[in-house]
């Protein structure tokens, strides 16, 4: 269960993150890269949290995953972004 609640407090600082990232000009992709790569870890381990708990935690563990690949999505997305300019 902590780990659930770690993923998720980790899902809400992600997508803050994510969420700065696209706001302003990146001149060095590589940190979003490196952020990219902390949120595929932390996809994974949602997954093997939720498998664990055999997928009952009230749809919370649903929601918490979903958050974490929209920020996967926007990160990638960022740095694509700055990778054109």
């Amino acid at each position: 269960m902590n780990k659930v609640i770690g993923a998720a407090i980790l899902s809400a600082c992600l997508t803050f993150v994510a969420g700065i990232a696209v706001a302003q000009r990146v001149h060095d992709w590589h940190d979003l890269d490196k952020c990219h790569d902390h949120i595929q870890d932390a996809i994974h381990e949602m997954e093997n949290a939720r498998a664990a708990n055999h997928y009952d935690m009230q749809g919370h563990g649903v929601r918490a995953e979903e958050h974490l690949r929209a920020a996967e999505r926007e990160v990638r997305e960022a740095i694509e972004a700055a990778r054109a300019q």
